[in-house]
């Protein structure tokens, strides 16, 4: 396997177990009629809820985009003779986040289901099992579209803001060129900038589909089995309710803390897949070392 696929992965990783208490306070407010949400958390193991899944498909889905990012993004440059070109940068990324669709659409669902299910946390594994027994294939993918349209738009806004960010930082005072030992802060918060970027730009569409992700979950008193029955509404049927609710605002329910674990998650993450790369030999930091030494 290639060093940006081992470098995906653990960032991949590291950004769900960072990031899970924040996420699971964020998919209750996404999923409560009222502004007001209470979460709570029992034990240790209430914080981990739904991140057997996430940890296992995430580290496998940020290895897939990271991959298919970078060859995207040589393919086009290639192509296009162009080099450094942001507009790259959104369509290698938007391609990069389809490619995880296979991963992210049956993850996302298993997670949001398991995150649900607190204060009585159930087990990744036993709502996959419940989900496969009773719809198949299907329901393991049930709302994938809405996952693929949400991963590829906010993908593509997450290496672009990311690419925009790190190019237009000034640089410590008294280098020319970029190391990563001196600019790991750099790494982080441009990292940390781009992850709120990515969920500003598809954040109504998150919501959307945890809602049509978790309908049977918000019933009270029903069984893993019952949250899976297949008279279910569609997305448009979710939005237009979400929309007669209270106009454009269950939309936005969320954003906030979504954004500060987006910036704390995605700081992590860009710091653990440059610093990775550059221990390879590989990666931005590494290559422009050395055209720097060679000059």
């Amino acid at each position: 396997m290639s060093a940006d696929f081992w470098a995906g992965y653990a960032s991949g990783a590291v950004g769900i177990i960072v990031g899970n208490p924040l996420d699971i306070v964020k998919l209750r407010q996404q999923t409560q009629h009222t502004e007001r949400t209470v979460v709570a958390f029992q034990n240790t193991k209430s914080l981990l809820a739904g991140t057997a899944a996430p940890l296992l498909g995430y580290g496998a889905l940020n290895a897939i985009l990271f991959v298919s990012y970078n060859r995207t993004e040589l393919a086009l440059n290639r192509a296009l003779g162009t080099e450094k070109s942001l507009v790259v940068n959104w369509v290698a990324g938007a391609v990069g986040g389809l490619a995880t669709w296979i991963i992210s659409a049956p993850t996302e669902l298993v997670k949001c289901r398991a995150q649900m299910a607190l204060p009585m946390v159930k087990s990744s594994f036993n709502i996959a099992k419940a989900t496969w027994h009773t719809e198949g294939i299907r329901g393991l993918y049930f709302g994938g579209l809405v996952t693929a349209l949400r991963d590829s738009i906010g993908y593509g806004f997450y290496f672009w803001s990311y690419e925009l960010a790190i190019r237009n930082w000034p640089l410590p005072e008294g280098r020319k060129g970029p190391s990563l030992k001196d600019e790991a802060p750099r790494v982080m918060l441009c990292g940390g900038l781009a992850g709120i970027v990515t969920w500003a730009s598809v954040f109504p569409l998150d919501v959307i589909k945890t809602r049509l992700q978790t309908q049977g979950a918000l019933q009270k008193s029903v069984t893993v089995e019952e949250s899976m029955r297949p008279m279910r509404k569609r997305a448009w049927l979710i939005a237009k309710d979400m929309f007669h609710e209270n106009g454009t605002r269950p939309f936005f329910r969320g954003l906030t803390v979504c954004s500060i674990r987006a910036f704390i998650v995605n700081a992590a993450q860009w710091a653990v897949y440059e610093g990775l790369m550059y221990k390879s030999g590989e990666g931005r930091f590494r290559n422009d070392e050395l055209i720097e030494h060679a000059q």
